[in-house]
């Protein structure tokens, strides 16, 4: 599973970062990166709640698995 943050979206609220910071940080201008593409199985349930609880919708995934 891959994990993208729009950052044309992106408002800053850090829910992201606070539901999985193992892989989103605040940048220096305060809005939401990613800090690993490739998200390791053990963190998936964290991503996808952050996904669904970004307050702007900018957190979107997709999955190459085939």
């Amino acid at each position: 599973m891959k994990v993208r943050v729009d950052a044309d979206i992106c408002a800053g609220f850090g829910v992201c970062l606070g539901l999985c910071p193992e892989i989103f940080e605040l940048h220096d201008d305060g809005y939401a990166v990613v800090l690993a593409a490739e998200v390791p199985p053990q963190h998936e349930a964290s991503v996808r709640k952050a996904v669904s609880q970004c307050p702007s919708n900018a957190i979107s995934l997709s999955d190459d698995r085939g």
